[in-house]
């Protein structure tokens, strides 16, 4: 299953996988406010094989198949420590 990756403008670590048929615009408008500007990451082949980071690569694809999109939140935790998880402020 082919999909595009786009990060949000105004949160880190939010994604949303779009598939083939759906456009950034055809998105509900409250997702996309509060998305801000989407920002393309990849092209992505999802196999039920792929390992995704921080997503069951099975939801992501029934949520593709189903909406037409899957939103990934930032994660809740980082037991690495690496990650820096506060939000983007937005800028006037």
């Amino acid at each position: 299953m082919k999909c595009t990756v786009i990060r949000s403008s105004l949160k880190d670590f939010t994604y949303i996988y779009l598939s083939e048929e759906m456009q950034f615009d055809d998105l509900p408008n409250s997702l996309r406010e509060v998305f801000g500007e989407p920002e393309f990451v990849m092209t992505l082949e999802l196999t039920v094989e792929r390992k995704l980071a921080y997503e069951v690569t099975e939801q992501v694809m029934q949520n593709l198949r189903e909406k037409g999109f899957h939103l990934q939140m930032p994660p809740t935790h980082d037991p690495t420590g690496l990650l820096d998880l506060t939000e983007k402020k937005e800028t006037l």
